[in-house]
């Protein structure tokens, strides 16, 4: 009798950060508990399950019986527990003490709560490099699991993928296990038996080889389609009643027991990779059509078969540059991490820097740093969730430098990566980022009392799906698909929103239009720009006094036939959650008049609800924030959002027009195509006529007002005290 194959299928279960907890609640009902539920019976099999820690904890406060099931299961010897770095992050996208430590972090916690001894580790996204090895090994790990097409980047072929690999990195040992491709698409969309046929072809080729399925246990129970094929349909039963049927020569095991009784197949040194449709679409848009469209047009050539393994798509980390909204986000967690380290340092057992370190790492969390199948960065919440944790890792380490007393200070570092400096204003309550180099924008506005980045924004950009929107077709059929194979649009008339912007949606975005331009223009970013300020470089210059700080920003360009000079001054004050803004305008006609508006955005204020919504200065609503406004001669309008206990209020020191329109964007997910409110647009603007000397000037505050959210905040700390 030949040697049974080994079949071992690893699942890596996980939600994101900031992910809603209806979300979570369907996902343990249609996914993780019925699958336990299925699985249990078969005692002859065994799994290797990954479950990220964002998830876990939420299961450990929601639902403690799936883990004490979990741990049950760990002890018979049916669960194999796989570690990993604690919140899912893109391992290449964090400094190395980080990587280290989110997965020691994670370790503990897995023996603490389930007894787990973890030996191997799952690798977010398979996001691989090869200098990962050192961190890993030191950080106590012996395997992974990655996908076969990492292998075939290197050089091998299908035959050579039934087994793992050693590879090294600085002299430290790592073994690898190819995850077939082949199975991800099989399980769970074919039938049981064409995996078992399958099976069966590898088998007869491969006695006593080792071939691993490492894919999403969303799969079975979560993704479109798939609970109803799981579980009503009887699919995940039937397939593991095949597996026990076969098992004289199919043998269900788990990672670990694969690596004791097995040798490894040879040695691999592997390139940087992650799953292929991963490397797809962190081509650059225009790059990726050209690529769908030569793939398409090349499928009936029967040299494709033998071209495919040498074509490869992008690299991981040019995410942050086909999303420069990520890499702001990125940027904004390596200035923590390496703050927090200093501060380690000094003091590496303080409580407060442990919590600041754990806040930190669930800031890491991968999602919304890159967009493929999923939403991703498209996704609001997901990217406030980050920029939450990140920002209250900040307040901890501000109240250990500063203590409890009112603080202001000003800095000015590369904090984007980009070779020129960037401007931190920060005080107790705020914290404010702006770039000269780029419009002297202020793109990241952090308000510390609620942990939330006003100025998360996404900008309206072309995709390459974008093709298929504009088509308008929309198509699904009664079987079960892949969320790589399905086209739904979940809105009608997602063709006719397709719409891009031309500059970043942030604030202080300095325009010149004509006289006759109006809201509809502007709004529809067809308003033809008459200067040249919206993203050139201003000189910037920074005041310091012990209780405030001052941000000048001075550009003379050009608008029509004239040059004028734009002089933006931003105050800061210790305890004060304002920024008084300045414009000064010179060098204007002093015969006629000029069209000037300095864009807002603001962020993470939905529109569409009752509770959030513009005010005036009597504080009577003027609809929700997804309403088009065009004001005329207003001293004053605020933006509300009473589910998150904040107010933003724009006050101006001569009457000012102000527009407001919504940016929104047609975006993909594994639900389908839809359209997503990503910022809101305050547009204040002016018809300048200009004093004998060519100057005008107007002043505008910008006053966060989070007192109902620190009466909540009070509230609950009492309840839960009490």
């Amino acid at each position: 009798m030949s040697v049974p194959l080994r079949l071992v299928l690893a699942l890596h279960n996980h939600q994101p950060v900031g992910n809603f907890d209806d979300v979570f609640e369907a996902a343990y009902q249609n996914s993780y508990r019925p699958f336990l539920d299925v699985f249990e019976p078969y005692e002859h099999l065994q799994i290797s399950l990954h479950t990220s820690g964002s998830l876990i904890e939420w299961l450990d406060h929601h639902h403690p019986e799936y883990l004490d099931r979990l741990a049950a299961l760990c002890e018979a010897g049916r669960v194999e527990i796989v570690g990993g770095p604690f919140y899912e992050p893109i391992l290449t996208m964090i400094p190395p003490v980080d990587r280290r430590g989110q997965i020691e972090a994670y370790t503990n916690w897995l023996r603490s709560r389930l007894g787990a001894a973890v030996r191997g580790m799952w690798v977010p996204e398979r996001v691989w490099e090869p200098a990962l090895v050192s961190d890993l090994v030191d950080a106590g790990m012996q395997y992974t699991v990655l996908d076969d097409y990492h292998f075939k980047c290197a050089g091998l072929t299908d035959d050579d993928l039934f087994g793992y690999f050693l590879t090294e990195d600085n002299g430290r040992v790592f073994r690898v296990f190819p995850g077939s491709e082949r199975l991800r698409y099989l399980v769970p969309f074919a039938d049981p038996q064409e995996t078992i046929d399958y099976l069966g072809e590898v088998h007869a080729a491969h006695p006593g080889s080792v071939i691993v399925f490492g894919d999403d246990g969303e799969k079975f129970g979560t993704w479109p389609g798939t609970h109803k094929h799981c579980y009503t349909d009887g699919w995940l039963r039937g397939f593991f009643d095949r597996l026990c049927e076969n098992r004289h020569w199919i043998r269900c095991t788990t990672l670990a027991e694969a690596i004791d009784h097995t040798p490894p197949v040879g040695k691999i040194y592997l390139p940087e990779a992650s799953y292929r449709e991963m490397t797809e679409w962190a081509l650059p848009t225009r790059r990726l059509i050209q690529y769908e469209q030569a793939l398409a047009q090349a499928a009936d050539d029967p040299r494709l078969t033998a071209l495919r393994p040498f074509i490869r798509g992008g690299f991981w980390r040019n995410f942050k540059v086909k999303y420069p909204e990520s890499n702001e986000m990125y940027a904004r967690m390596m200035q923590i991490s390496r703050e927090l380290q200093a501060a380690l340092a000094q003091r590496p057992d303080h409580p407060q820097l442990q919590e600041a370190r754990r806040d930190l790492f669930r800031g890491q969390c991968n999602c919304p740093y890159w967009h493929g199948a999923f939403g991703g960065i498209y996704l609001p919440h997901l990217r406030h969730a980050v920029y939450h944790h990140l920002i209250v890792a900040d307040n901890r380490l501000q109240q250990l430098a500063h203590g409890t007393s009112p603080w202001v200070e000003a800095r000015a570092d590369d904090y984007n990566f980009d070779d020129r400096p960037e401007i931190q204003m920060a005080n107790d309550r705020l914290a404010a980022f702006f770039i000269p180099s780029r419009g002297g924008h202020l793109y990241e506005l952090d308000i510390r009392s609620i942990g939330h980045n006003l100025l998360a924004t996404l900008n309206r950009r072309p995709e390459a799906y974008h093709l298929k929107v504009a088509r308008g077709a929309s198509h699904a059929d009664d079987g079960v698909a892949s969320i790589h194979e399905r086209v739904i649009f979940r809105q009608e008339g997602l063709e006719e929103r397709l719409q891009y912007d031309n500059y970043p949606r942030k604030s202080l975005v300095d325009h010149f239009y004509d006289q006759e331009v109006g809201l509809d223009a502007v709004a529809a970013s067809s308003a033809e720009e008459r200067g040249d300020f919206v993203e050139s470089s201003y000189e910037a210059r920074l005041r310091r006094a012990p209780q405030k700080t001052q941000l000048v920003l001075l550009r003379r360009g050009k608008a029509w036939a004239l040059e004028p000079t734009i002089r933006k001054t931003i105050t800061l004050e210790a305890g004060q959650p304002t920024l008084r803004i300045v414009y000064e305008l010179s060098g204007l006609p002093t015969d006629g008049r000029v069209h000037f508006s300095t864009e807002f955005n603001f962020a993470g204020l939905p529109a569409g609800a009752d509770d959030r919504y513009y005010f005036d200065a009597e504080q009577r609503r003027l609809g929700h924030l997804g309403t088009q406004l065009d004001l005329h001669d207003v001293q004053s309008l605020g933006l509300a959002d009473d589910w998150r206990g904040v107010a933003v209020e724009l006050k101006f020191w001569r009457p000012s027009h102000v527009w407001t329109y919504p940016i929104e964007t047609v975006s993909q997910s594994e639900g389908g195509f839809e359209l997503v409110h990503q910022s809101t647009v305050v547009q204040p603007h002016w018809y300048i006529d200009a004093d004998e000397e060519g100057r005008w000037s107007v002043a505008i505050d910008l006053t966060i007002d989070t007192a109902q959210a620190e009466r909540r905040s009070a509230q609950a700390a009492t309840a839960t005290a009490g």
